[in-house]
């Protein structure tokens, strides 16, 4: 898999802090507001003054979501002893929030600095619902994708369909993912949807449970949602006076062609890559990992995602949910924080919050959530149809 790469050492920076919001229609005005209710509670988890901070990260989409740009610089005014802290603005899809965790760990890897602010987040439910759906498709190919029926879900309804007709109808298996995520979900005080629905709603097209796209029903995709999550991340100097350290065992990012037309999208192959990289860095294999917090934009994404970090083969995906595999009590619990899917995916702030779930979990912080004696977690984080691959493998040190 790595025959043209060099697998690097895993990165230096360590979590050593964070804050996340509960995500949902929120009362906030915009970006800025959101990203100011997690900052200073971010670094006072961390035992942080401002004046200690490097570098600020930020994670927004944005796409058209807001008429006010240049989000970096908005980080500040929500903490006070921040003005003159250099500060940059990432984007990279829905893996947006990963993007600036990975700027982070260069910043302090680079000996630039040796502790980071990153902060995502993304303020959606102010816009028109079809409006949403047309600036989510600026994470698809528009030349070839733009007109997608039904925006992004319609892509991903489109690759459920061509999974159908290649592997077998697997509803029932995506329904399985929908409830198990839901059911996770309703233990997550962050959750934007904290309802158990069980199977038989989650597997039956109903007035409250439509067809959204292809094969997709509503409780096959994720939410349209407010939020925003920060971490604090420090070099190892700096960690080992902190209260706590979550270590970067490992690191990836392997992308792919953005057009569809120009691969096979039922293979997800750059995140089948960052799997396949991640676990050679980190030097293990799945079965050391204690949980996954995985992209669940919709549940066929869940789905070939198991594919792809090696739970299956091509085409069996829907035996690993149905074998109980990824349940919360399975062989490797998969989004007990309920994923995206029950969670929320406010686009920037996603794979913070990811990171966020899983380092809650590492110092058993994760309360309803708590997956018993859990020492390593897997952060998979994917911009557009698996374009950008995002793969962290965390492990607490402290």
């Amino acid at each position: 898999m790595t025959d043209q790469i060099t697998v690097p050492p895993a990165p230096e920076g360590q979590i050593i802090g964070w804050a996340h919001s509960r995500f949902g229609k929120s009362e906030a005005a915009d970006v800025e507001a959101l990203m100011a209710e997690v900052t200073s509670v971010a670094l006072e988890h961390a035992g942080i003054g401002a004046e200690q901070v490097g570098g600020i990260f930020a994670g927004v989409f944005n796409g058209g979501f807001q008429k006010q740009g240049f989000e970096a610089a908005l980080v500040a005014l929500g903490a006070e002893g921040l003005a003159h802290t250099p500060a940059v603005r990432l984007e990279n899809a829905c893996a947006t929030g990963s993007a600036a965790i990975t700027a982070a760990l260069d910043f302090i890897g680079s000996g630039r600095g040796k502790v980071a602010l990153v902060v995502g987040a993304e303020k959606m439910t102010a816009t028109p619902g079809a409006e949403v759906g047309d600036i989510l498709l600026g994470a698809s190919y528009r030349a070839e994708e733009g007109d997608t029926p039904g925006g992004f879900a319609g892509v991903f309804g489109g690759i459920a369909n061509s999974y159908f007709q290649r592997y077998g109808d697997v509803s029932r298996e995506l329904a399985m993912i929908a409830a198990k995520n839901h059911a996770n979900g309703a233990q997550n005080p962050y959750a934007h949807m904290q309802k158990d629905f069980g199977f038989d709603f989650c597997n039956t097209v109903s007035e409250k449970n439509p067809i959204a796209a292809g094969p997709l029903r509503r409780t096959d995709c994720s939410l349209v949602s407010d939020g925003a999550a920060a971490l604090v991340i420090a070099h190892p100097d700096i960690a080992a006076e902190a209260s706590r350290a979550i270590a970067f065992r490992a690191q990836r990012q392997a992308n792919d062609y953005l057009p569809l037309s120009r691969r096979d999208p039922l293979e997800l192959a750059g995140a089948r890559r960052a799997w396949a990289e991640g676990l050679e860095q980190a030097g293990m294999t799945l079965d050391d990992l204690s949980l996954v917090e995985t992209h669940d934009c919709f549940t066929i994404a869940e789905l070939l995602e198991y594919e792809a970090m090696g739970l299956a083969e091509r085409g069996q995906g829907g035996r690993v949910i149905a074998e109980g595999l990824t349940a919360r009590d399975g062989k490797l619990p998969v989004n007990p924080s309920g994923g995206l899917k029950s969670k929320g995916h406010p686009i920037g702030a996603t794979g913070v919050s990811q990171h966020v779930m899983a380092a809650m979990q590492l110092t058993g912080e994760a309360g309803g959530m708590q997956i018993p004696g859990a020492t390593l977690a897997g952060v998979f984080n994917m911009g557009g149809v698996a374009v950008a691959n995002y793969l962290s493998i965390l492990e607490r040190v402290k």
